[in-house]
């Protein structure tokens, strides 16, 4: 295992496991994996940073926003 932290834990408080259950789900559905980190990470992150605790509901309208954004596309 590499020594150090990692750049998407240290931007967005996402561990590696994390990011690998990420990757496996976007390589299942079929989806960039690179935007679902830049656009859900990012967003999540901003909402997180901005309300400390997130409801459920919060973080689903999230996810529902970068799905409506890819269908838009």
């Amino acid at each position: 295992m590499a020594k150090g932290l990692d750049s998407k834990f240290i931007h967005y408080g996402i561990r590696e496991n994390d990011l690998q259950t990420i990757a496996t789900l976007c390589e299942s559905h079929n989806l960039d994996k690179d935007w679902v980190m830049e656009e859900l990470l990012r967003k999540y992150h901003e909402a997180k940073v901005d309300t400390i605790e997130m409801t459920d509901a919060e973080t689903e309208s999230i996810i529902n926003a970068a799905i409506a954004k890819i269908k838009s596309e």
